[in-house]
Formats: C-alpha cells, structure tokens, sequence
C-alpha cells in the first residue's frame, strides 16, 4: 500500500502545487487526492479532459454518502476526474464547511486510499494533498494510514523552525515519541523543502541536520524548484515547456528518489506500471499543448478559492 500524504505547517508554501507536479511525474499510476478540509483549489485553476470546469460536486463530497456505507477502495475511481493533461484527481471539499459531511470518515478513507495500490482491478498510489495542518485539522486521521507523510516548506529560518516542530509533535503523535532519522516507524515522516536550486543542496543538508540534532524522527527527502514560472505553467496559468520547468525536473527527481528508496515496498504489476508511464509522459505534453493552443486551464466559475496553495 502506499498513501503519500503532502502537508504544511503555517502559511501556504505551496503543497497543492507540490502535490500535484509530484504526482504528474510518479512513476506509477497514481490518483490526486485533494483532502484538504479548508477546502481544494484545483477546481478553480484546472480545466477538465473535456475542456470544460471540473464538477465540484464530484470528489470527496460525492464520495462522503458512499463512505458512510464502507468504503472498497475501487469505488474511489467512481468520484475521480481527469484533469486536462491526463492527472486522475478526486476534487477537494469546495468550503471549510462541507468538511462537516466527512466527520468519522477520515480513517475510512485513510484505509481506502492505502489500499487502492493493492486493488486486483485499478492498482494506483494515492498521492494526498492535505493543506495546513496546524490545530485540530481531522485530516491527520489520514496520517496512521500513510506510508509518508511530506511536510512541504520553505527555507525562511521561522519555516524551518516551524517544520522541525510540527515533525516532532507528529513523531509524538504517530509514534508515542521522537525516533532516530534510521527509525523505520511508519509512517515516515519527511520534509520537502522549496528552495533555490543555486542554494537547495547545502540548505537541505543543513536542515537534516538540525533535523537529526533536534530528535524530530524526519529528515529531509528532496528539494522542489521554488519556480514561480513552472508554478503558473503546472496551473495552467502561462504558456511553455512544462516539462522542461525547474519545478517539473526537481519533481522528478524527488519522485524518483522516493520510489528508489521506497518503491520496493510498493511494487505493483509491471503492466501497470508501463500504463502510467504512458499517461505521465502524454499529460504533460498535453498540458504543454493545451496553454499553447487557447485551452488554458483557468479557474472556473464557482465561488471562491480554497486556501493552502
């Protein structure tokens, strides 16, 4: 099973766009779950494979009466969208209050989504994009299901000192205590940091080891390009290379260091594996096409925006 769970600390340094450039060059199948209870963003910036607005009433809210009845993990794909370039998204909640519907639910979708790599008929990864998770946030019921949990942040010394201690308060909470970086507790807990490529290799080694010093149990597993330009580009926002984008070539990187180290435990049917591999390469050049040709994938017109992009 493999449920990969993106968060932040504080502030929105940037897990939706995190997750979602991760999750189009995962070298498996994989599906985008928005499950941030303030509410999702992709709605708004993400067109659909059909041209039009993604359904916001397709996702976790549609999703919330099939769960009160026990939830298979292959009923997930019957609430999933394709986004215009190919990436399988379960849409997030549209306000803070429509996460109400999913209370007690939590951990019936944590199950789900851990085992859906497991499925005899449509194995994926989930990839879970769980915005802020400071205060009493129920989407840390996903967290015990987790394989890994990412904390996304940015380099400014207050971020760092916060990701070290959201770590260890989650080190406490998921494993009665802080563990050694070589602990293989699970759910791993790792920090991706947003940085300068110039300055990402000696910055992420400094913070894994203030990581390791302070007994947070985390250390950092990869850098992402902070890349303004690839960020608009992966939201649909401005016109380029996508795939040739600072963002989009650290996201690989990231990925493939994470399924290298942890992949073995995730293993899936090779021909699986050779479908998405299909589907990654063909979406983000479809992406790529769709800015250049007028098809961008603009916010559409429903209310507003969630936070924690």
């Amino acid at each position: 099973m493999a449920l990969i769970a993106l968060a932040a600390d504080k502030g929105s340094p940037g897990v939706t766009t995190a997750a979602v450039a991760l999750s189009a060059v995962w070298p498996r199948r994989v599906l985008l779950a928005e499950t941030d209870p303030a509410g999702g963003d992709l709605v708004y910036r993400s067109a659909a494979a059909h041209g039009g607005p993604l359904n916001p009433n397709t996702g976790m809210l549609s999703i919330a009466a099939t769960a009160r009845r026990g939830l298979v993990p292959d009923q997930l794909w019957d609430h999933v969208q394709p986004l215009s370039g190919g990436l399988e998204v379960l849409v997030g909640l549209g306000i803070a209050e429509q996460a109400a519907g999913l209370a007690g639910l939590w951990p019936t979708l944590g199950h789900a989504f851990a085992a859906l790599a497991d499925s005899p008929h449509a194995p994926a990864d989930v990839i879970a994009d769980c915005g802020r998770i400071s205060g009493d946030t129920p989407a840390v019921e996903l967290f015990p299901h987790a394989a890994l949990v990412l904390l996304v942040s940015r380099t400014e010394p207050e971020a760092i000192a916060r990701v070290r201690d959201r770590a260890a308060a989650l080190a406490t909470k998921l494993h009665g205590g802080p563990r050694g970086a070589a602990s293989l507790a699970t759910p791993l807990i790792g920090v991706v940091l947003i940085a300068d490529p110039g300055t990402a290799g000696k910055l992420a080694s400094q913070v894994n080891d203030m990581l390791v010093h302070a007994q947070t149990g985390a250390r950092v597993v990869g850098t992402l390009a902070d890349d303004p330009a690839g960020a608009e580009q992966l939201a649909g926002r401005r016109r380029g290379r996508l795939d040739k984008s600072l963002l989009i070539r650290s996201a690989r990187k990231v990925a493939a260091d994470l399924y290298q180290q942890y992949g073995a435990a995730w293993a899936v049917s090779a021909p699986a594996q050779q479908a998405h591999h299909g589907q990654v390469n063909s979406g983000l050049n479809a992406q790529a096409a769709g800015q250049t040709n007028g098809q961008p994938h603009g916010p559409a017109p429903h209310g507003q925006a969630g936070a924690g992009a």
